[in-house]
């Protein structure tokens, strides 16, 4: 069982958010040389720079060719945007039904669902990540780069992650770090069959779309104790190895214990609603709030691997309480079940791990000279 407990604001934002993390990498030979809004459309195009620059000016790394798995194209995704940019593929008008941008200090996020056949993806499949690293260390998709105008220009950030499914998506673009934790732990990786809930903690409620200001989440798999010491996640991997006396032994390394959902849903303000977005007009605000709202997580647990894909990052089966502020919003069958949620405004709860979970996480075993991703 999870239990809550209240403290004082801000122990995550410690520190102000001091430095961008900008990109070092050459841009894949596909790519323009920088973000460009205006583009040609070309439905054929291999580019793969992809941008976050607000709730109808978006694009996702997706596959190339129809009726595919990401699983097993993860290093050919090309770019598809919302507007016409960056020489990519356009996004059809009518693909989503709900979109949720949140800025926050350390990272842009958007996230959301929809009919993602229409990039590509394959009915029914739960998906898989895509980072700027990727098993090779040339990135998924290789040459893939991201920007986002933060800072009032476009900008290229390093450290960045994309879960697609058929169904949902997510992205974050990690533009900033602070004194406890960097751009790579906010943006991390290695969870990727954790899915788009329990890795980008957020607003899933279908049938809406909203962009906000919000708090930055605690990084990816770091649970807070009562103590004031944090538990590290690690996702559960087994495989063999042969030592040098050519003996072949076997090593794991992880949990056999999955916390249900993340540590908490950050909270948000200075919501925005719109009533759609598309390539063919902009996006019309028609509410907006300036109301506050955060909560622990808790309820059903997020995608796991299934089928042939290597990750299942996204399924329409989302944690309940994801929600930041969705009281009495609509959802629809498979979708995100969102509620309201609970807590002090800038506060950020302990989360102490009774039975299974009591104490910090273990490694199980980890044998050296083993690599993951």
């Amino acid at each position: 069982m999870i239990g809550k407990f209240a403290v004082g604001a801000a122990a995550l934002m410690a520190g102000v958010a001091n430095a961008q993390v900008t990109a070092t990498g050459t841009m894949g030979t596909t790519n323009p040389a920088q973000a460009t809004l205006g583009t040609t459309v070309d439905q054929s195009s291999m580019a793969r720079l992809i941008s976050l620059n607000a709730i109808d000016d978006f694009c996702l790394f997706a596959p190339p060719e129809p009726n595919s798995v990401i699983g097993e194209t993860e290093g050919e995704e090309v770019a598809w945007c919302v507007q016409a940019r960056n020489n990519a593929r356009q996004i059809p008008d009518g693909t989503f039904t709900a979109v949720h941008f949140v800025k926050t200090p350390l990272y842009w996020q958007i996230q959301g669902l929809g009919d993602l056949t229409k990039l590509n993806i394959q009915s029914g499949d739960e998906g898989g990540e895509l980072d700027p690293h990727g098993a090779t260390g040339l990135g998924n998709p290789v040459g893939g780069n991201v920007t986002a105008n933060a800072t009032g220009e476009d900008v290229h950030y390093e450290e960045w992650m994309n879960y697609m499914s058929y169904n949902e998506f997510c992205l974050r673009i990690c533009i900033s770090e602070n004194s406890t934790y960097s751009a790579a732990e906010m943006c991390q990786h290695t969870l990727d069959e954790m899915g788009c809930n329990w890795v980008m903690p957020g607003d899933y409620t279908d049938n809406s779309f909203t962009e906000c200001d919000g708090d930055s989440a605690y990084p990816p798999g770091i649970y807070p104790q009562a103590n004031g010491s944090t538990s590290t996640f690690q996702q559960r991997y087994t495989g063999t190895y042969t030592d040098g006396a050519g003996s072949v032994g076997m090593w794991t390394q992880g949990q056999t214990v999955t916390p249900q959902t993340a540590y908490s849903v950050p909270a948000t303000s200075n919501c925005k609603t719109y009533s759609t977005i598309g390539n063919g007009n902009a996006a019309v605000a028609v509410s907006s709030s300036n109301s506050t709202s955060s909560g622990a997580s808790s309820g059903s647990a997020s995608a796991s691997a299934t089928g042939s894909s290597k990750s299942a990052a996204a399924s329409g089966s989302a944690a309940s309480g994801s929600s930041a502020a969705a009281s009495g919003s609509r959802t629809t069958s498979g979708a995100s079940a969102a509620s309201s949620s609970s807590g002090t405004s800038g506060a950020l709860p302990v989360v102490n791990f009774g039975g299974a979970f009591a104490g910090v996480f273990s490694i199980v075993a980890v044998v050296a000279g083993a690599f993951l991703l």
